[in-house]
């Protein structure tokens, strides 16, 4: 399995329910990345879409631990069991974990790369990503050359667990 994020030098992912900055170059990559498949992600996540609504060309499945939760077009789980179960039906290579904190920190057990885009510049910031550079679990595998947006710098970098 895999999972997606841009995180900021401290690992910060998120503020006040709303990523930390909106950089086109990291949408189209996270959007190249994942049509086609299958995203895993909680509640909170979803509701932070246009509209609230699940991600178009894509299996959308939903973690929520609110037994009534109901999302059309998408699929919605209520456990990390059932959540595991509902996987098995898909190809690993074609899963994406797209957040948030709660969803990544449950399933980076369960992952095998992560596509991580890293921001040079700290925000403030209420949701983290565990910091990949500081477990040895983990590798760099590939990284682009830096990138820009307006006065941000960021870079692409794909971690492998060893």
């Amino acid at each position: 399995m895999n999972l997606i994020v841009a995180v900021d030098e401290n690992w910060a992912i998120g503020h006040k329910n709303e990523l930390l900055i909106r950089i086109p170059g990291d949408m189209k990559m996270f959007r190249q990345e994942t049509t086609g498949k299958v995203v895993v992600l909680g509640r909170k996540t979803l509701e932070t879409f246009p509209g609230g609504q699940p991600l178009k060309e894509r299996t959308n499945i939903i973690l929520s631990s609110k037994e009534d939760y109901r999302v059309e077009g998408a699929i919605v789980v209520h456990s990390l069991e059932e959540l595991l179960e509902e996987l098995k039906k898909y190809d690993s290579d074609q899963i994406y974990m797209i957040g948030g904190e709660s969803v990544y920190r449950q399933l980076l057990p369960y992952c095998t790369t992560a596509h991580v885009t890293k921001i040079d510049r700290a925000y403030e910031a209420d949701t983290w990503f565990p910091n990949l550079d500081e477990d040895p679990e983990w590798k760099i595998t590939a990284e682009s050359d830096e990138q820009s947006y307006f006065d941000t710098t960021y870079r692409f970098v794909k971690y492998e667990r060893k």
